[in-house]
Formats: C-alpha cells, structure tokens, sequence
C-alpha cells in the first residue's frame, strides 16, 4: 500500500510540474517594454571571461586566502 501511495505523489507533482511549465507563455519575453535599452552584446570572449573565468578566478582567490590565513594548523614544535 505504501508503494501506490508513492506512485500517486510522484504521478500528481510530475503531472503539476507539467501542467505549470505548459502554461507559462515565455513567447511574452520576445515582445519588447517601453523604454527597453538592451544595449550591444557581449562577444563570445567576453562571455567566456564574465562567466567562466572570472568565477574561477574568485574562487581561487578565496580559496587562496583561507588556506594562507588559516590559524588552525599548528606550529611545528622544536624537539
């Protein structure tokens, strides 16, 4: 019983998942507002760097800093 129980959840969120995706309209994106100014587009060069490498960079800037200002490691004791 515990199984059916299942299926019927999983049947009724994929069946409303479906039915929310079909009638949204994106087709009212392509129309464009008053006052739009969108302005030139980006080369793929410049996408590449917006969106891959300066992420990476970030990341690796941050990751930097905490493992050089990380105050957990233990000094190397004299014997």
């Amino acid at each position: 019983m515990d199984k059916k129980n299942a299926l019927r959840a999983g049947a009724v969120a994929a069946g409303a998942t479906l039915m929310m995706l079909l009638m949204s309209s994106p087709a009212l994106a392509l129309t464009r507002d008053d006052g739009d100014d969108p302005g030139p587009g980006l080369s793929v060069i410049d996408t590449i760097g917006l969106f891959v490498v300066a992420p990476i960079a970030l990341f690796a800037v941050i990751a930097g800093l905490v493992m050089v200002l990380d105050k957990s490691r233990k000094a190397p004791t004299k014997a």
